[in-house]
């Protein structure tokens, strides 16, 4: 999990930010991106795709992640933004969010190379290099998943409260039969993805 980052630093870079993103898939919400920057002694096992682990091992490694993290950026596209420029264009929007909120606050930190998950690179005058599968090959970008999708699923929580009747908290916006149903019975709501198939516009 090592392989990537101890290859960049061989090559003169030392601080290296991991990027991944959450919710492309969703019919509803923001997509949601972190960037996460690890000192070299980092240690913290389950550590991987996100998509592997439990809701609760998630949840789990989320603070001990942020508390060990030498930098964590968020960056978001909302749905509105998402049917305006698509959703690859918004997933590398929060992606180059998530990086320039590195450099806020107490523990800013500006990255020298980006690992990327997938096959895009971002719009960022930075080195970088995009990684298919980069979730479960990079120690960084896994660590950025885990913060992307959890701070995700906890926006779609909230979202519940006011949407109850899509049942967010259990689905999280994804095109599941119970959502696809909610939208046929109720119409979809101010934070539905109006350009995705499954969403009936009324």
């Amino acid at each position: 999990m090592w392989e990537f980052e101890q290859g960049t630093q061989n090559k003169g870079y030392k601080i290296i930010a991991g990027i991944d993103e959450a919710g492309r898939g969703p019919l509803a919400g923001p997509v949601v991106s972190a960037a996460v920057i690890l000192p070299p002694d980092f240690t913290c096992s389950g550590v991987t795709d996100s998509k592997k682990l439990s809701e609760k091992k998630r949840e789990a490694l989320f603070p001990e992640i942020k508390a060990r993290a030498l930098a964590v950026g968020i960056g978001m596209a909302d749905h509105k933004e998402i049917d305006r420029i698509n959703i690859l264009q918004a997933s590398l929007l929060s992606m180059k969010r998530a990086v320039q909120d590195l450099a806020v606050g107490p523990n800013s930190l500006n990255p020298d190379f980006l690992l990327i998950d997938g096959k895009f690179t971002i719009d960022m005058d930075l080195p970088q290099q995009a990684i298919v599968k980069g979730d479960s090959r990079s120690i960084s970008i896994a660590a950025a998943s885990i913060i992307a999708k959890v701070t995700r699923d906890r926006l779609m929580a909230k979202l519940h409260k006011t949407y109850p009747q899509y049942n967010f908290i259990r689905h999280k916006g994804y095109p599941t039969k119970a959502h696809k149903q909610a939208i046929i019975e109720h119409g979809p709501c101010p934070v539905h993805r109006k350009t995705f198939n499954g969403v009936i516009l009324p």
